[in-house]
């Protein structure tokens, strides 16, 4: 891909203050001598520990380079990366993890396959991950939810790299559940892989717990799919028939003489087994209006307490 192009590296940061220093320097080295034009914009997405003075002490040591933003609260790693694209200045904007298991080296790769694929975005699909295996197993999940909704052969990744043209496209939605791989397949159909070196991680334990994978999971269907409500749909329509042929049953046999008294047993089984769908569908339902109605209120989808420098692209900050 063109030299002249210029990047911007995307890290949302979350207790990072042990591991974040040592990481940009790995980025700053991949690029030191070349001709490339690039920038590293780190979002602390509410971190608790010192990651913020960190970012503004790599901010000046790396001045014109590293630029920093902090949120005002924990809003999640999608929405911090939905805030770093309004203040992304690169033609194609690099996604990145902060604990180093994506290696700098292999920005090239998805570089040289974004610009031999004509694809809009490109994952950096690790060879083999260096994960808990519960964790690998839940993300497996997603990841299949995701091509079963969008009809897609890639496996999505926080190693990315996107054209400026379509996040200028997904740079509208401010809605406040956000799951990115999502809004990218609502405007395109252009995407492509390449597999990359999993590094273990540079320092402490992932933050990325099971709980958050289950809650992306639920953005990924309650955003972005009815076909949750419409299995409900296929279930109730399952059991009503069900229930008639039963009852047509029991009712022949009492004409005939066969059945005295219907059997408790299984009247009790249906009730629980009916009960408990319903239960569920009235969840599901209940899931999807409780989104409306934070959406309907404005619940924001991030909001800056303070930048390193301001941004000078005259974009709304505060969603």
């Amino acid at each position: 891909m063109s030299e002249k192009l210029f990047l911007t590296i995307l890290i949302p940061v979350y207790f990072a203050e042990k591991r974040l220093r040592a990481f940009v320097e790995q980025l700053s080295a991949q690029f030191a001598g070349k001709q490339r034009n690039c920038e590293i914009l780190l979002v602390d997405d509410g971190s608790r520990d010192n990651s913020w003075q960190v970012i503004e002490e790599l901010a000046k040591q790396y001045p014109g380079v590293v630029h920093g933003i902090r949120l005002s609260r924990n809003f999640g790693q999608h929405n911090a990366l939905m805030c770093g694209f309004h203040h992304a200045r690169g033609d194609v904007i690099i996604t990145m993890d902060d604990d180093g298991q994506h290696p700098p080296e292999e920005i090239p790769r998805l570089l040289e396959t974004l610009e031999k694929t004509g694809a809009d975005v490109v994952y950096g699909v690790p060879q083999r991950k260096e994960h808990h295996w519960l964790r690998n197993l839940a993300s497996a999940m997603v990841r299949a939810f995701f091509r079963w909704v969008f009809r897609l052969k890639v496996d999505p990744s926080p190693f990315r790299a996107i054209r400026r043209d379509i996040v200028q496209l997904i740079l509208p939605y401010d809605l406040s559940f956000v799951y990115l791989d999502g809004l990218l397949a609502w405007y395109t159909d252009r995407f492509a892989q390449v597999e990359v070196e999993h590094r273990p991680r540079l320092h402490g334990r992932s933050t990325y717990t099971l709980r958050k994978l289950i809650t992306l999971a639920f953005n990924l269907f309650t955003n972005f799919a009815i076909g949750p409500l419409q299995v409900v749909s296929l279930i109730g329509f399952a059991s009503t028939v069900f229930g008639l042929i039963l009852a047509t049953y029991y009712l022949v046999m009492r004409l005939i003489g066969q059945i005295t008294v219907p059997g408790f047993a299984t009247v009790a089984i249906l009730v629980l087994v009916m009960g408990g769908l319903q239960l569920l569908s009235l969840g599901l339902i209940g899931e999807y209006l409780g989104r409306v109605h934070l959406n309907v209120n404005r619940k924001p989808q991030f909001a800056v307490r303070a930048m390193t420098e301001p941004r000078s692209d005259g974009r709304n900050y505060h969603q």
